[in-house]
C-alpha cells in the first residue's frame, strides 16, 4: 500500500500545477479570443475549442493507457500543457487568432489526458475504497485554487490587458505544468499494472457490450451531465462577470471559489458517496448543479456569483466523482481507460456545445438570465433520468 500511496500523492502534487494552468485558461480564454480578434459574437467560441480539443483526444488517450499503460499518456497530457499556453502567447504577441485558438485547444486537450490520473488513482485501491482513493487525488486540485489570488490575481489587478498584455501571463501558465511532467516522472510502477492484484484474469470486452452492462448508462448519463453543464457555465463565467461591469481581476475569485467547491470538499465527498450510495450522489449532485444554475439568473454581485459557482462546484464533485466511481467499478483494467475516455469525450462535447450555445444565448437573448435557465434545464432533465434508473452492482461486474 506504500507504493499505492507514493503514486497517488504525486499524482495529486501533479494536478496541483496542472490546476494553475486550467484557471488561467478558464478565466481569460473568452477575454483573450475578445481582444484578439475584437469579434464578441465569438466568445464562446474559445472555450468551445477548449473542450472540443479535449473531448476528440481523451478518447484515443484512454485507448492508449489500457496497451500503453496510465503513466505514458498522463506525461504527453503534460507535455501539451506546457505547448499550449506557449503558442496561445504568441497569438497574443503577434495578434494571430488562429494561434490563439490552437493553443487554447491544446491546453484543453492537456487538461483532459491529465485528468486521467483520477481514474488511474482509484483503480490502484481496493473497490471498496475506490471514491476515497479518487478523492484523494482530486482533492490536490483545490491548492491549485490558490494560484488566482496569489499569482494571477495581482498581475491583473487594477489594469485592463490588451492582447499584447496577456502574452506574459499566458507563459506563466506553460511554468506549471513543466513542473507537473517533472513529477509524473517519479511514479515508476504504473496504476494499470498495480490494479491487476484486484480481479482475476479475463478477456476484456469491446466497448459496445461494456456499455450494456447493468449500470454503466446511468453512470454514463450522470458523468456527461454533470461535467457538461458544470464546463460550459464555468467556462463562460469570466465574460459574465466582465459583463456586470466587474473588474478582470475579480473573475479569479469567482473561479478560485468556484474550484474549492469543486475539490475543497473532495475528501468528505469520497466517503459520502459510498455510505449513501453512488445513485443518490449522482442525483443529489445534479439537483445541486440545477439550483446553482437557477440562482445565477438572480446574482450579479461577485459574492452572488462565487456562491453559486461554489455550489455548481460542490454539484459537481459529488454526481461525478459517484459516477466515475460507478464506472471505473464496472469495467476492467483493460477496459477502464476506453470507458473513462468515452464519458470524457462525451462530456467535452456537451461542454463544448453548451459553451457555444450559452455565448449565442448570451449575446442574443438577453444576458445571463437565459444562460442560467439553459443550464438549470439540462441539469434538471439529467437529475430526472438518473433517479428514474438503476446503477449497476457495488462489486466490479468484469474482471482483465
Amino acid at each position: 500500500m506504500t507504493e499505492v500511496r507514493r503514486n497517488a500523492f504525486l499524482l495529486a502534487l501533479g494536478l496541483v500545477f496542472l490546476s494553475g494552468m486550467v484557471q488561467l485558461a478558464v478565466a481569460l480564454g473568452t477575454v483573450t479570443i475578445v481582444a484578439v480578434t475584437g469579434v464578441h459574437s465569438i466568445l464562446g467560441l474559445g472555450p468551445a475549442v477548449f473542450l472540443i480539443a479535449g473531448a476528440l483526444a481523451v478518447g484515443p488517450a484512454g485507448r492508449l493507457s489500457d496497451r500503453f499503460g496510465r503513466m505514458p499518456v498522463i506525461r504527453t497530457g503534460y507535455a501539451l500543457g506546457v505547448v499550449g499556453p506557449v503558442v496561445t502567447a504568441a497569438g497574443c504577441h503577434w495578434t494571430q487568432g488562429v494561434l490563439v485558438f490552437l493553443g487554447l485547444g491544446l491546453c484543453g486537450a492537456a487538461q483532459s489526458i491529465v485528468l486521467l490520473s483520477r481514474a488511474a488513482a482509484a483503480e490502484m485501491f481496493p473497490p471498496e475504497r475506490r471514491a476515497r482513493g479518487m478523492s484523494i487525488v482530486l482533492f490536490a486540485v483545490v491548492s491549485g485554487a490558490i494560484w488566482g489570488p496569489l499569482v494571477f490575481g495581482p498581475m491583473f489587478s487594477g489594469r485592463h490587458f490588451d492582447a499584447h498584455d496577456l502574452t506574459v501571463p499566458w507563459l506563466a501558465a506553460g511554468l506549471f505544468t513543466l513542473a507537473g511532467i517533472a513529477l509524473s516522472f517519479g511514479i515508476r510502477r504504473d496504476p494499470r499494472d498495480l490494479s491487476a492484484a484486484y480481479v482475476a484474469p479475463s478477456t476484456p470486452r469491446s466497448l459496445g457490450e461494456i456499455l450494456r452492462r447493468p449500470g454503466v448508462a446511468t453512470a454514463m448519463v450522470a458523468a456527461v451531465s454533470s461535467f457538461g453543464v458544470m464546463a460550459g457555465v464555468m467556462n463562460l463565467a469570466g465574460y459574465v462577470a466582465v459583463g456586470h461591469h466587474h473588474p478582470q481581476g475579480s473573475v479569479f475569485t469567482i473561479i478560485s471559489i468556484h474550484i474549492v467547491g469543486m475539490y475543497g470538499l473532495v475528501l468528505f465527498v469520497g466517503d459520502a458517496i459510498e455510505r449513501i450510495g453512488r445513485r443518490r450522489s449522482m442525483v443529489i449532485g445534479l439537483g445541486v448543479i440545477a439550483l446553482s444554475n437557477a440562482g445565477m439568473a438572480w446574482f450579479g454581485t461577485i459574492g452572488g456569483m462565487s456562491l453559486a459557482m461554489f455550489g455548481l462546484g460542490l454539484g459537481w464533485c459529488l454526481s461525478y466523482i459517484a459516477a466515475t466511481t460507478e464506472l471505473v467499478d464496472l469495467a476492467g483494467p483493460s477496459e477502464r481507460g476506453r470507458l473513462v475516455g468515452l464519458s470524457d469525450l462525451l462530456s467535452s462535447f456537451g461542454g463544448a456545445g453548451l459553451a457555444l450555445a450559452g455565448g449565442v444565448v448570451y449575446t442574443g437573448a438577453g444576458g445571463s438570465v437565459p444562460l442560467a435557465w439553459l443550464a438549470t434545464g439540462l441539469a434538471v432533465l439529467a437529475c430526472a433520468w438518473v433517479a428514474g434508473n438503476r446503477v449497476g452492482p457495488v462489486e466490479p461486474a468484469v474482471a482483465d
